[in-house]
């Protein structure tokens, strides 16, 4: 494994021009910077963002993208965030995206894709990882699950029930049964696939990770004219991690496989940290200015006409926004904001 991530990260320093990192601080773009270093690499440009706390959230990683750029002497920046920078930024990130985009890993792409491209025209991401090498928390259920595993997937996967979508909508966008868990149930349905741990792995490479984390990064990296290459995909690689059994994936947490492979080629202070997610603490815990800026959205005139939303539901939202939580502990507010703002900007 760790021999074709080698040959994966080498293809995609191919380029007419320098070739940088987006350097998160995780295992996987860590581990790019590393097997560069083992080639040979010095002075590789790095890049790391982090945001201003908020609530009892840290807003960056950048404890371990700093061991990381010291351990192989890379060429680090280091961009802070600010909450008014952040506020400012939002209404072009949003106009970048080509669908609504709730993660707040957009929003930080963007202002990371806007630094780097001061420096870099080609960086390298790690985007991929968790979804072929199974780094995510609802996969370990998988194992277990009973059946055809829809219904343990869609309870640790799922945001909300179809009973808790419809409570938050117009009446009159109100459908008939659970248009979500009826699409899973499909895709679980399909050959080839002979456990729980196969038929996640297997939406998530095909649908998730497709209309979600790629489309993301190539959004917000491109509305820079930045390219971002992301070598977890390379489709040696994919393939070798198809073949492995799912207990080799989920050993050690999650991503055991990837995980031996770092052994001594990354500090392991970073191969045994906790998993973390790109922190945009202000857009999980709701606070001024980016509340305003929320609540504006979803009392708009715009908004009002559209008839998206429930406005009961709406308000008793906003009376508390930070008590209303993902499966992922973020904003449920903020999702329903960024939808509105998305519209208001591409539909009007």
């Amino acid at each position: 494994m760790r021999e074709a991530l080698r040959v994966a990260v080498r293809r995609r320093m191919v380029a007419d021009v320098p070739v940088g990192i987006l350097l998160s601080g995780g295992l996987d773009s860590s581990l790019i910077v590393a097997l560069l270093a083992e080639e040979g690499q010095r002075g590789l440009a790095t890049f790391s963002i982090g945001f201003d706390a908020a609530g009892d959230r840290e807003g960056d990683e950048f404890e371990f993208s700093d061991l990381v750029a010291r351990e192989f002497e890379t060429d680090h920046h280091q961009f802070r965030v600010g909450a008014e920078r952040l506020v400012g930024a939002l209404p072009r990130a949003i106009a970048a995206m080509s669908e609504p985009m709730v993660s707040h890993d957009a929003v930080a792409f963007w202002m990371l894709s806007e630094e780097v491209a001061k420096h870099r025209k080609v960086v390298q991401s790690g985007q991929g990882a968790d979804e072929v090498f199974g780094g995510y928390y609802w996969y370990p259920p998988m194992l277990e699950a009973e059946g055809d595993g829809v219904d343990t997937y869609a309870g640790a996967f799922f945001d909300r029930t179809s009973a808790q979508i419809a409570d938050t909508v117009d009446l009159r966008r109100r459908v008939d049964g659970d248009p979500s868990l009826d699409f899973v149930r499909e895709h679980f349905a399909r050959p080839h696939a002979a456990t729980g741990v196969d038929r996640a792995l297997r939406i998530d490479a095909e649908i998730m990770l497709v209309d979600d984390p790629v489309k993301r990064v190539d959004n917000m990296t491109m509305a820079h004219g930045l390219e971002a290459r992301t070598p977890f995909l390379d489709h040696d690689l994919v393939e070798l991690a198809a073949r492995c059994p799912p207990e080799l994936k989920l050993a050690h947490g999650g991503k055991g496989v990837l995980k031996e492979a770092a052994r001594g080629v990354v500090p392991d202070a970073v191969i045994d940290r906790k998993k973390g997610y790109f922190p945009v603490p202000a857009l999980s815990h709701l606070e001024e200015p980016v509340l305003t800026m929320v609540r504006e959205a979803l009392h708009a005139p715009a908004a009002s006409e559209r008839g998206l939303f429930d406005p009961g539901a709406v308000d008793a939202m906003l009376s508390d926004p930070n008590g209303h939580r993902t499966n992922l502990d973020g904003s449920s507010v903020w999702q329903l904001a960024l939808l509105e703002l998305w519209l208001q900007q591409h539909v009007g």
